[in-house]
């Protein structure tokens, strides 16, 4: 049966803020958009239940709130959230199932780095430890896994190619963090490069 909408629930389109990945779609009314902007934490309201949920306070799937944005019409909106444990119940990163799946892996990987730059202590993450170096060391590793990477093509052997891509795109996404840059940045970049020319010009 069809959920009844109240006058003031708007529809939440939920974006991971560094890949762009659409995690889910939910409802939201001023109480509870009210609280997630005083926590920082996305909050909706539940149809189902008829009560505001506070997204992952019993799952774990906290979304962290990075920003809100309104549509033209004012009548949907659009947050903008960090999701490092994911955003569906099943799991998954999507509510939307497994399109995207690349793409949602190489983002949930980005979201990670960022939880265990700012959490994790050094003797618990890598991620932390090597960040520690500061960005010079990291751009060592960088070229490190570049140059292992060349080899590994050179040679030919799809196991080995496959396992140093993997270990160059943690240190470059790690090198992005580093320098205030998100997949999004890199995403916007590629897109403005696909812009079709303009006559004339």
């Amino acid at each position: 049966m069809a959920h009844e909408l109240q006058p003031d629930l708007l529809p939440v389109i939920v974006q991971d803020v560094d890949t762009g990945v659409v995690l889910m779609l939910a409802w939201t009314n001023a109480e509870a958009r009210r609280r997630s902007e005083e926590t920082g934490r996305a909050h909706f309201w539940s149809r189902s239940r008829g009560a505001l949920w506070d997204k992952g306070a019993t799952s774990g799937q906290v979304l962290s709130l990075c920003g809100i944005r309104e549509d033209c019409d004012h009548d949907a909106l659009l947050y903008l959230v960090r999701a490092p444990h994911g955003a569906c119940h099943t799991g998954r990163a999507s509510c939307f199932g497994d399109a995207g799946t690349a793409v949602s892996m190489l983002g949930s990987l980005f979201a990670l780095q960022r939880e265990r730059l700012d959490h994790a202590s050094p003797d618990q993450s890598y991620t932390r430890r090597l960040a520690e170096g500061g960005i010079d060391r990291v751009l060592r590793k960088v070229g490190e896994e570049t140059a292992e990477f060349l080899v590994a093509s050179k040679n030919q052997d799809p196991r080995e190619i496959r396992a140093e891509a993997a270990d160059l795109v943690y240190h470059l996404w790690l090198a992005l963090h580093l320098s205030g840059v998100s997949l999004a940045d890199v995403s916007d970049e590629l897109d403005r490069r696909h812009e079709p020319p303009v006559p004339g010009l």
